[in-house]
């Protein structure tokens, strides 16, 4: 079978009926450059300024920086940027599927590699954009990290490299500073990746006038993004190549929900017009109340019920949603500990939360919670733990299912090994590997290393656990009654297996 590649589109290929074929974008100019290949941003992003080339909006290509030296851009290259996005979901009561082959790639780049050709992207003039994902834990200062390293191993340490490279080449041009657009999921993400970029140009000794072109010439966005991206169907791949007529190794399934919240002014809306695409972005001059809702209650959920439906045996978020206890404990977890956690109009908020769990029973979604568990141990400090708090805050009692979810967290790691950035664990249906922050695998290692098969022990981990404020931000032994509650659903956990606690705690025995 024929790999999708642009001989395709250029030599009458006969592409089922169903399938978009994008229009080839060769002719345009880099526009953006994109720190992050992986599944979301080329079901988000990409998509959207696909469809804005589409309808000749933008007319400009997606430059691709791989964040790791392990990633995709390999593959990319070889498939001259295309690749196969399916959207799936539901208007009106009806399904709706949407097939597009996605032409807005121009290549991509691995830094550890091809260093030099990134800084070469800063020396071009029409590059106005920068893009990131690269988790929540991309957007971290990191003091060992140094200009004379190629690259630097911080995402934000590559940027400012990336920037005084232009600073230097365009010699400090007022109008020659970008508009970043980060969609990590964390609070202010532009302005906790300009910070870090600042400090790092301090550190590094650069000049105050670069630091001043920073401040004055760039623009650093606050984003927000909503969109279920599973990635890759692996399950369907050999299917769904049949269908195509043509190998994709880089199709990516998403739903047909969609929404990006920026805050900036709004005469960035014309350099970017999505609104005259119909496109769900919104642009605000705040976007705390949307962010709030979204990360607590959608990312939040997924979150707080990853690993125990994982170790329950249970591999999909849809499955889970339908499962007569982990649906349970989604459903009470949102309205009896997330939502009064919350501030805003509470009919707004129930809305909101009913439209999440309609989402996760869209039966064209696969979502692994393997995948969910990617870099779990930040997601959980940004997504979870400001609900414990803030219910503990208003109710003076503990959220005692949210605590559960840190507890099935803890128990995913204590049994397994640490190669670098993977844990290799072992659950019911045998053994699988996560990635995760080496400092957070130490960080559940260490903490296990402590029991010894006594309730006692227990304790110890738990108190272990909850005191490291380089995990969580401060020390949560201060909060009255967490350690032993945590304590607690850990030996249930350990004595009755996954399952049987959840039922536990949801009968509130």
């Amino acid at each position: 079978m024929r790999a999708l590649n642009k001989t395709l589109l250029h030599n009458n290929f006969p592409f089922p009926p169903n399938l978009k074929v994008g229009a080839d974008s060769s002719g345009f100019p880099e526009r953006v450059i994109q720190f992050g290949e992986g599944n979301f941003l080329r079901a988000f992003v990409d998509w959207m300024i696909h469809r804005l080339n589409q309808e000749g909006l933008f007319k400009g290509r997606v430059v691709v920086v791989q964040p790791l030296p392990q990633g995709l851009v390999e593959k990319l290259n070889q498939q001259d940027g295309l690749y196969t996005l399916f959207l799936y979901g539901y208007r009106e009561g009806k399904a709706i599927e949407h097939r597009e082959i996605i032409t807005c790639l121009s290549r991509g780049l691995n830094p550890y590699t091809e260093w030099e050709a990134v800084l070469e992207c800063a020396t071009n003039p029409e590059i106005q954009f920068v893009v990131s994902n690269t988790t929540e834990a991309g957007i971290a200062y990191d003091p060992a990290d140094s200009l004379d390293l190629r690259p630097p191993r911080s995402f934000p340490g590559k940027l400012t490299a990336f920037l005084y490279r232009r600073y230097q080449h365009f010699k400090g041009g007022r109008d020659k500073g970008v508009i970043l657009l980060p969609c990590e999921l964390i609070d202010r993400n532009g302005d906790n990746l300009k910070r870090i970029v600042l400090q790092l140009a301090g550190e590094w000794g650069l000049s105050p006038g670069f630091q001043e072109w920073i401040d004055q010439s760039n623009l650093f966005l606050n984003t927000l993004v909503d969109r279920v991206v599973p990635g890759y169907p692996r399950d369907k791949a050999a299917q769904l190549s049949q269908e195509l007529g043509y190998q994709d190794e880089l199709m990516v399934v998403g739903e047909l929900f969609h929404l990006w919240v920026i805050e900036g002014p709004a005469w960035i809306k014309e350099k970017l017009p999505f609104h005259r695409t119909g496109l769900n972005v919104v642009w605000t001059d705040d976007l705390t109340p949307y962010r709030t809702r979204k990360v607590r209650i959608l990312n939040g959920i997924h979150t707080a019920t990853a690993a125990l439906s994982f170790l329950a045996g249970i591999d999909t978020v849809r499955e889970a949603v339908e499962h007569p206890l982990l649906g349970r404990f989604m459903q009470e977890t949102i309205f009896e500990e997330i939502l009064p956690s919350l501030d805003g109009d509470p009919e707004v908020l129930r809305d909101f939360a009913e439209e999440v769990l309609e989402r996760f029973h869209n039966p064209y979604i696969v979502h692994y919670w393997q995948s969910i568990l990617l870099n779990t141990t930040a997601k959980y400090k940004t997504r979870v733990l400001p609900s414990i708090l803030d219910y503990i805050d208003r109710k003076r009692s503990l959220p005692s299912r949210l605590i559960f979810s840190l507890a099935a967290l803890a128990f995913l790691f204590k049994d397994g090994q640490v190669q670098d950035r993977n844990f290799l664990g072992h659950r019911g249906k045998g053994s699988f590997t996560l990635e995760d922050d080496p400092e957070a695998l130490a960080f559940w290692q260490a903490a296990w290393q402590r029991y010894q098969g006594t309730a006692e022990s227990t304790k110890e981990v738990a108190n272990f656990i909850l005191r490291r404020e380089r995990i969580w931000g401060q020390d949560l032994t201060t909060i009255a009654g967490l350690t032993q509650l945590l304590a607690k659903h850990l030996e249930t956990i350990i004595n009755l297996g996954m399952e049987r606690a959840l039922e536990k705690v949801l009968n509130c025995e």
